[in-house]
């Protein structure tokens, strides 16, 4: 049995009324000490769910096996309680985020394992095994994918006529967390059912964009109930939970550099070194780069901006014609001495969100002795990336607005 690239499914999700009180930030944009102030005096959060080292003592262990049972444990009792509720039958959800001006409207489903597995749903990024661990832990412990994977399908006529339908009546919850307004309908017409089931059948590829460690996790968790005996080709467990939308409607923010220190040389020899790949213009102000091919550069309390003096060769290798390929290979690895960047800990990221001032600080704080800012990655390389079969470099990609945790969740069992 095959299953459809993309499944409706019956979620587990807030009783009406109650998802203001269950909605939280994705789990791996806070640390402990903001979830626990985050959820201070909201027993429904979903933070003690993603986040249920909040409940325990500060000092312990987050990858400990007593905060998997906690989060076990206050899920259950959500359930118990009736705040979280399934739906008794499968079903779509389309799901609608709104930031300032920026809207993007896409649907809830369970996409494929199988499909994962054979390349038809893509990635691009790298996973590192502790946090893949731990999100492994957390799926067995609550029997549920609770934390969904954003994923880019290319644009599509008649998926996105369909969504603008469905998204006309009462949503069955609206919720403001964090700046970005969330709003969720449910699509349960059997014929709409049907008619989004068939449209994304008819896709040649969909594109994990965040979620890489959830989406790996999930995969381990279908093949370790398939050896445990799970023989059952339909059974929940293999399929993760996704929110996709048409990449045109994405939006991608600069996820920017800073490093600890100038490899041995003082601010002059730095710009000496830099001249030699880039051309190197102070600015009165902040550098933020205005297209393809061009740097901001923060060091010793000025900006400057930077152009890639020679455009790379054209060739079947998507990943180095990216521009941080570019920054990495002619200017942080041979001037600035960084290694591997998924490994090297004079170097760190700072997501767009932020803004340049945050770049600016934590030069200025005597932190970090030299950033960069870096025109943000298109939609474009991401999908030519990962149709190449190529990884990107760590920390190529900041999506925004992100999902929230809570308001959907796809149950194993």
């Amino acid at each position: 049995m095959n299953l459809p690239l993309l499944r409706p499914f019956p979620a587990l999700r807030p009783a009406p009324g109650r998802a203001a009180e269950v909605a939280a930030p994705p789990y791996d944009v806070l640390d402990s000490a903001e979830a626990r102030m985050m959820a201070a005096g909201r027993p429904w959060s979903f933070l003690h769910v993603s986040k249920p080292e909040i409940d325990l003592d500060p000092g312990i262990d987050v990858y400990s096996a007593p905060v998997y049972a906690k989060a076990a444990a206050n899920f259950t009792r959500m359930i118990e309680q009736g705040v979280l509720v399934r739906d008794p039958a499968p079903r779509y959800y389309v799901y609608r985020l709104a930031m300032g001006d920026h809207v993007q409207t896409g649907i809830v489903g369970g996409a494929s394992i199988a499909a994962y597995e054979s390349g038809r749903i893509r990635r691009h990024e790298l996973t590192r095994p502790s946090k893949e661990d731990d999100r492994v832990r957390q799926v067995e412990a609550v029997s549920a994918h609770t934390g969904p994977v954003m994923i880019a399908h290319r644009p599509n006529t008649a998926i996105k006529a369909v969504l603008a339908d469905q998204a006309k009546g009462e949503p069955a919850s609206s919720v403001e967390l964090a700046g970005v307004h969330h709003t969720l309908w449910v699509v349960s017409d059997a014929q709409v059912v049907g008619t989004l089931r068939d449209a994304f059948d008819g896709l040649d590829a969909l594109y994990i964009a965040d979620g890489h460690h959830r989406s790996n996790a999930a995969v381990r968790v279908a093949k370790a109930r398939r050896a445990a005996g799970g023989t059952a080709p339909d059974a929940w467990y293999e399929s993760f939970l996704t929110v996709v939308f048409a990449a045109d409607e994405m939006r991608i923010l600069d996820y920017n550099r800073v490093v600890r220190d100038l490899n041995g040389l003082d601010a002059g020899e730095l710009l000496r070194r830099v001249e030699e790949h880039f051309t190197v213009e102070p600015t009165a102000g902040e550098a933020r780069p205005r297209s393809r091919r061009e740097f901001g550069m923060y060091v010793a309390g000025r900006w400057y901006r930077l152009a890639v003096r020679n455009e790379p060769k054209a060739g079947g290798n998507a990943v180095a014609g990216l521009d941080i390929s570019l920054l990495t290979e002619r200017l942080l690895s041979p001037v600035l001495g960084i290694g591997d960047p998924r490994v090297d800990p004079r170097i760190d990221f700072v997501g767009g969100i932020r803004g340049l001032k945050e770049l600016a600080w934590r030069v200025d704080s005597g932190e970090m002795a030299v950033a960069f800012a870096v025109y943000p990655t298109s939609m474009e390389d991401l999908m030519a990336v990962s149709d190449a079969g190529q990884i990107m470099p760590p920390k190529s990609t900041w999506f925004e607005p992100k999902l929230a945790d809570g308001l959907v969740s796809l149950m194993l069992d």
